[in-house]
């Protein structure tokens, strides 16, 4: 397995391979690898015949506030893992490799980027978008995976992709759980034993949302409420969202039908936590679908 810390690097690296006539794929990531993470690379090895693992903690993705210093950390983990998933190369830069001078240029969607995660966190994706098009600048890649857990920031770089004409294929993958449906992150190390416990609230209250909705429900303030309210029952999970909109636009809908995001936020502890589900309903159809 290849290791690159520079842009020149692994753009050389990943030409001489297209060159060769092969096809690259990019995993972007913040480190800290999990199942997750590795289910997005083996998603990549049936797509392409060079894959690219970048490992950034990207400063612009983060308020003053929030937890850029703490965030986990533990790159000879990352590497036993990369090589051990088949990655053919990881780009691990540093910050001063990734903004050599200070950030004045930015990457923004900023409608759907307001939305949702977006209320709360106001900078955060025009963080991922930027940091995202700088990764396609350096890597050129053919394809590139994302997890559906981060659904918003899915829906929104296949939007940058497709207005700035981008040639990559942008592949979202299925939400790896725990046994018990929490949602893999790297922030669920902050939890500790008895949040750990309480934090699959969140997976609970997105299971009852789409039980009503298979049951008939069509009111979308129902099947929120009814959301918020398992999360509510449990003390150590305080709840942000509960939202019930449509999963391309990100906003809220009249009724329950079409393409959905189910989509719940709350703070455990010192960790805030977002799931979701994808949802198509046709009638009285109901199948799960991703962003």
């Amino acid at each position: 397995m290849k290791w690159f810390a520079a842009v020149e690097e692994v753009r050389r690296f990943s030409r001489a391979a297209r060159q060769a006539g092969r096809r690259i794929g990019l995993v972007p990531t913040m480190g800290y690898l999990h199942d997750g993470h590795l289910a997005l690379v083996r998603a990549l090895k049936a797509e392409a015949d060079v894959v690219i693992l970048s490992i950034f903690v990207n400063p612009l993705q983060f308020a003053p506030h929030e937890d850029f210093e703490r965030y986990p950390r533990d790159m000879e983990r990352d590497r036993r893992l990369a090589e051990a998933a088949g990655v053919d190369a990881v780009f691990a830069p540093d910050v001063a490799e990734m903004y050599p001078v200070a950030a004045e240029t930015y990457v923004e969607i900023p409608t759907l980027s307001a939305r949702l995660d977006g209320e709360s966190r106001p900078t955060h994706f025009r963080g991922v978008t930027t940091v995202v098009t700088k990764l396609f600048l350096a890597i050129e890649p053919d394809v590139a995976a994302f997890g559906q857990k981060d659904a918003q920031q899915a829906v929104i770089i296949k939007r940058m992709v497709r207005e700035l004409l981008f040639p990559v294929r942008i592949v979202v993958v299925p939400t790896v759980r725990e046994p018990d449906g929490l949602a893999l992150s790297s922030r669920n190390v902050y939890l500790g034993p008895e949040e750990r416990r309480a934090a699959p609230a969140l997976w609970r209250a997105l299971q009852t949302g789409e039980a009503r909705i298979r049951r008939g429900e069509r009111d979308p303030a129902a099947v929120e409420a009814a959301m918020a309210g398992v999360m509510a029952a449990e003390p150590l999970v305080r709840p942000e969202y509960a939202r019930v909109l449509n999963l391309d636009e990100l906003v809220s809908v009249p009724t329950v039908a079409g393409r959905l995001l189910l989509a719940v936020a709350a703070r455990v502890g010192p960790a805030r936590l977002i799931d979701n589900l994808c949802l198509e309903v046709e009638g009285d159809t109901v199948r799960p679908t991703l962003p």
